[in-house]
């Protein structure tokens, strides 16, 4: 936007240079031309008063003039002698005879200034010639001075111009730089009030709607977080209740239960209260394995067989094990959920590009429906945020979510490497 002004003023200031600039070398061209004129002109009127007198003046003052002035002399008698600059008897020559004053054009671009002096003995011409230079004197000169003259003002106006679409151009660097933190959630960013007024207009609008919008979101992580405690009321009569459970195993496994919900429900108030954009790291290859042996008892309950295949080394991943956990969790459960007792499926996880992980799980079920990656779609009665869940999760540390049905259902999570702070 910068060189574009910038570009607009240069273009509207040339034209309105060459609109003065160029009639004015004209007038400048005309100026030399009629001056020079005039000044041969004076020189034949001058030398009038010596032409009826004697010869040998006439001769003495005409050698003179030549020899000081740029404009050669020559004085026609009415014997036919030629007294001055040599030059031939043109035909404006000889209509000057008549008595009459003119100026002739000839063929090499000069002209000849011709003054008739009338006598007893007949009327003599006096020729004053203008050549080419003498009527461009002083021209070239005068148009450098103009073209440096309008390269000046246009430097000028150009430098003006830069200075104003800097100033523009900064404000509104500022409100898009503000713009691109506030896409990245940095909602502490705002902008400086500065610039036109229109610009800072839009600058205040931008902070108000910075403020809304960090209040909407803290209200919301507090009615997320008053939601999830509400939930622990419930699960402590639930707790109790297992309690009395007489088969220690059943009480085993439903206290197991019970804590990974309590865990879940923890996990959700600290999600909800935890600041946009605050990043961490696991590792993944002992949050994957960890799940996978909590699901194992499912699955062998439900005789499905299970592949799974974990690299023998930490893969660290740009996001914390809490929000690590439920993407795998999402991503097992749909398995479960949505495929009949007997499936089988595998769990497999490998080192991503440079750094990084990638988690693949799949199963030998019915496959995806097409829907099934939108956010609260599901094709099993449940909420359909699962993935979604799982998505989030991965491109909050720089990866992405892929889902495809080759034969059954697999999912691609790529997890992206943590960020050096």
């Amino acid at each position: 936007m910068r060189r574009r002004l910038t570009l607009l003023v240069g273009a509207t200031t040339s034209l309105v240079l060459v609109a003065f600039l160029v009639p004015l070398a004209l007038l400048v061209h005309t100026v030399a031309h009629d001056r020079a004129i005039s000044s041969a002109a004076i020189e034949a009127r001058a030398l009038s008063a010596v032409v009826t007198g004697d010869e040998a003046a006439l001769r003495s003052v005409v050698q003179r003039t030549n020899a000081g002035e740029p404009f050669p002399v020559t004085v026609f008698r009415p014997d036919g002698t030629v007294i001055g600059e040599p030059a031939p008897e043109s035909p404006a020559v000889r209509l000057a005879r008549t008595g009459r004053t003119l100026n002739a054009e000839l063929p090499d671009g000069g002209i000849e200034v011709l003054f008739s002096v009338g006598a007893a003995e007949g009327t003599s011409v006096i020729r004053v010639y203008v050549g080419p230079e003498e009527q461009r004197a002083g021209v070239y000169r005068a148009w450098l001075i103009l073209a440096l003259l309008g390269t000046t003002l246009l430097g000028i106006g150009l430098l003006v111009a830069n200075r104003l679409a800097r100033s523009l151009v900064r404000s509104i660097d500022g409100l898009a730089d503000t713009s691109r933190r506030l896409a990245e959630g940095d909602l502490t960013a705002r902008a400086r009030p500065e610039g036109p007024p229109e610009i800072s207009a839009v600058a205040g609008t931008l902070n108000t709607l910075a403020t809304r919008i960090s209040d909407l979101l803290v209200r919301e992580r507090e009615r997320v977080a008053d939601l999830s405690h509400r939930v622990r009321t419930p699960l402590t009569a639930l707790r109790l209740d297992v309690e009395s459970v007489r088969d220690p195993a059943e009480r085993e496994r439903l206290e197991m239960s019970v804590a990974a919900l309590e865990r879940a429900v923890t996990r959700s108030i600290n999600d909800a209260r935890r600041p946009a954009g605050e990043g961490g790291r696991c590792d993944a290859t002992r949050v994957v394995r960890e799940r996978v042996e909590f699901w194992s008892v499912l699955a062998e309950d439900q005789e499905r067989p299970l592949t799974v295949e974990l690299p023998d080394r930490p893969l660290p991943v740009g996001l914390p094990d809490d929000e690590l956990e439920p993407a795998v969790d999402a991503l097992l459960g749909n398995v479960f959920a949505h495929t009949p007792d007997g499936t089988a499926f595998a769990v497999r996880l490998r080192p991503g590009g440079p750094d990084g992980a990638v988690l693949v799980v799949e199963d030998e079920g019915p496959g995806l429906p097409e829907s099934a990656t939108e956010r609260g779609t599901s094709g099993a009665g449940s909420s359909g945020l699962g993935l979604d869940i799982a998505r989030r999760a991965a491109e909050s540390s720089g990866g992405s979510l892929a889902a495809d049905s080759p034969s059954g259902a697999r999912i691609t999570l790529v997890l992206g490497a943590p960020v050096e702070r």
